[in-house]
Parts: structure tokens; C-alpha cells; sequence
């Protein structure tokens, strides 16, 4: 996946998005958006956005759907996701899942500790 958007504060448009992240992978674009909910809690919306052509090749539309996840289940989440990752690696071959094109020296690291970093910073 390459790592298309940039960390940023939404002021304008959704006054419910207090931070979001896009990140283009292929056909899709997956968003990424710190929202606050009624109670004054902050939460993650995961959307997935993904281009869909008609059969006529007219017009494009964009398929997505959404997941929420609330911070009480971050640590599940985060654990879940590093275990379904890790597997893949290792029944796949070890597929990077970092940009090769990264400047950013924690994401270059090559040594082969097999560990996952994830990091989500709220």
C-alpha cells in the first residue's frame, strides 16, 4: 500500500472529523477519520472507497463501505489485526507491508525481528 495522504486537521467540510489519513492502495482508498461522538469521545471511522466502472464505461462511481471502532476495542483491534497480518506473512511469503519509498528511518528498518509495528496515534 502506498501511503498517499498526508496527517492533517479537517476544518472545513464534515465539522465531525477532528483528524483524518487516506492511504491509496490500487483501485481503493482506504480514509481513516478521528470523529467525536455525542458523548464527547473519540472514535475511528474506517471507510473503504473503491472505483467501481460501469459496464458501459460512461461513468465511474465509488463503492464504500465503513467500519467504526471505539477505543475501548483499539487494543483487541490493534492485536487482532497484527495475528491475521502476521499469518499472512508467514503463509504468503513475508509481503512487506511498508512503502519502499519511505523516508521515514523506523520504516526502513530491514532487521528481521518478524515483529508488526502498528501505530495509531489519537
Amino acid at each position: 500500500m502506498e501511503d498517499a495522504g498526508k496527517k492533517m486537521n479537517v476544518e472545513t467540510g464534515d465539522k465531525e472529523i477532528l483528524y483524518s489519513r487516506a492511504i491509496k492502495a490500487g483501485k481503493r482508498i482506504y480514509y481513516l477519520d478521528v470523529k467525536r461522538n455525542l458523548k464527547d469521545d473519540l472514535f475511528l471511522a474506517i471507510t473503504e472507497s473503491k472505483k467501481v466502472q460501469s459496464k458501459e464505461g460512461a461513468q465511474a462511481t465509488f463503492e464504500k463501505h465503513k467500519i467504526f471502532l471505539y477505543k475501548e476495542d483499539f487494543e483487541k483491534f490493534i492485536e487482532g489485526l497484527s495475528d491475521v497480518i502476521g499469518y499472512i506473512q508467514q503463509h504468503n511469503g513475508d509481503v512487506s507491508t511498508k512503502p519502499a519509498n519511505s523516508n521515514d528511518p523506523e520504516e526502513n528498518d530491514t532487521s528481521d525481528s518478524g515483529d508488526i509495528k502498528l501505530t495509531i496515534d489519537f
